[in-house]
Parts: structure tokens; sequence; C-alpha cells
């Protein structure tokens, strides 16, 4: 493989054909992203451009996701580490820095418990709380965080976009997330939000992968990680009570709050964000 900047790869795990970034592909040590959603794309070129100084990093649009096509494909929680697992086989990658965002950060959980021996640290940026029952439980937080900040048109507009996206309309939870990401920036900044990535998102991975979060097992706690961990929230973060379940969870990690922030901390408070990024890495 050449050294470019950015070089985008198809990797296959069975009939799954996964796109695959990789920045500054020169450096030694790895860093993971894992997107949000899930379901739902992001580039996460803030994150990108300052871990890329050091780091080769690799980012990679889920199964169903993108250009990343699963056309016959399962959603198991057991396919998404085997993705993490073929990818990193592929690339030769033995050890990794893993970072997660959201649905990525609960994703990062569960691959760090399952391969905790290929973890070279674990950066948990506003992750989901958990799975199973716990999963329900920031579903609700989360909807009454739209609830709260969304005009009552545009609410009812959301809850019928969303019941038409459970459906499998595709264009339906398109505009469910245009006005997702809206309420996520509501109050720190008017970023804009391309079109381009609201065309990434398709029902099925959404739909699927949600029902195969909440049968999962419980995670179990971590006393003591062989490699570092940091986690963050935005002040004004969408996860209410049930992220303590994730300072539960990993008790001897490093806990920062971020101020005058949202769910999206590169975008809200950028500089913050940074500061704790630069911490950990």
């Amino acid at each position: 493989m050449k050294n470019h900047a950015q070089n985008t790869i198809f990797i296959q795990n069975g009939t799954v054909k996964l796109a695959v970034t990789i920045h500054s592909a020169e450096k030694i040590e790895t860093v993971i992203l894992l997107h949000g959603g899930p379901g739902v794309p992001d580039d996460m070129v803030e994150v990108v451009d300052q871990l890329k100084k050091n780091y080769k990093v690799i980012t990679f649009e889920q199964r169903g996701v993108g250009l990343s096509s699963c056309t016959k494909c399962s959603f198991t929680i057991k396919d998404y580490i085997l993705d993490i697992d073929v990818i990193t086989t592929k690339l030769a990658i033995k050890s990794f820095h893993l970072f997660g965002h959201s649905w990525g950060g609960l994703y990062a959980q569960i691959y760090a418990e399952e391969r905790p021996e290929k973890i070279k640290s674990l950066f948990l940026c506003s992750p989901s709380s958990g799975t199973n029952k716990i999963w329900k439980k920031t579903e609700k937080e989360v909807l009454e965080f739209n609830k709260n900040i969304t005009p009552k048109k545009e609410w009812l507009l959301m809850g019928w976009n969303s019941l038409l996206g459970v459906l499998g309309n595709n264009n339906a939870y398109r505009k469910l997330f245009l006005q997702v990401f809206k309420n996520y920036h509501k109050g720190f900044s008017e970023s804009k939000i391309e079109t381009k990535i609201l065309k990434k998102i398709f029902s099925k991975p959404i739909n699927k992968t949600r029902k195969e979060i909440i049968k999962y097992k419980n995670l179990s706690v971590i006393n003591t990680p062989k490699y570092p961990i940091t986690i963050t929230y935005g002040s004004n973060d969408i996860y209410g009570e049930s992220k303590t379940e994730v300072f539960k969870r990993f008790p001897t990690a490093v806990f920062k709050i971020i101020q005058n922030c949202g769910h999206i901390p590169w975008k809200n408070n950028k500089e913050a964000f940074i500061h704790s990024l630069n911490n950990h890495y």
C-alpha cells in the first residue's frame, strides 16, 4: 500500500464490502475511529485532522452505511466485532488505539471487552451508556432531549419520519436525522449539514442493529484495564442518568465533562475537546 496522506480502499468481510479510509499511512501507531448511529455516518474531520499529525488514522463506514454495501448480511454484534477484526488483519495491525463516538463509543466498549489484547487505549466520546435494558433507557433520554429542544411542528414531523423509517423508508430517516443534527448544534454553532452525509443513511442498519443491541448481553465492569481510558461528555449532552453506567463500568478511567458543549464536542467546543484529546494521545 502506498503511503498517501489519505487512501480509501474496500475490504471484504463475507458479503459485506467495507469502505475504509486510511489517513497518514506512513505513521507507525494506529487509531481506529468508530462513528455513531447506528447507521449514521460521520467523517469526524476535526478529530481525524488532529490525530493524523502523529498517528495512522483509520475510519470506515459501518456495514450498510454509505459505500459499505451490505445487501445480504446480518447486523449482529458479532458481525460488528468481526468487521474490525477483518480490517485490522487485512492491514496487518496487531494492536491499536480505539476512539468511539455515541453509538461508536458503545461499539468501542463492546469490542474492547471482547478483544482486550488488541487495545492500546480507549477514548469514549459521549458514548452510549450500554446494551440491553440500558440501551432502552438511553433511547428514552435521547427522545426526551429532542422533544424538549424541538418546536412542536418539527417534533410531530420527527415522530412521523421515525415511524416511516422503522417501516423501511430511507428518505424518512434522512429527514429525521436532519432535524436531529440541527438539535445537536442548537445553542452552540450553526454547522452546515452536508446532504452527502444524509444520503448515506439507510433504514436497514439502523433498524436491525438496534434490535441486536437490545438483545446483547450486559457489559462487564472493567476494574483493572491494561490500557488507558478517557471518557468525555458534553455538559449539555443528549444522555442523562444512564451515563453513570459508563462511569461504573470503567472506575479507573479519566472522566471529563466538557463545559458549554453538547453531543458533538469537536463542533460545539472544539478547543476544550482537542485539549482532552491531546491529554489522552
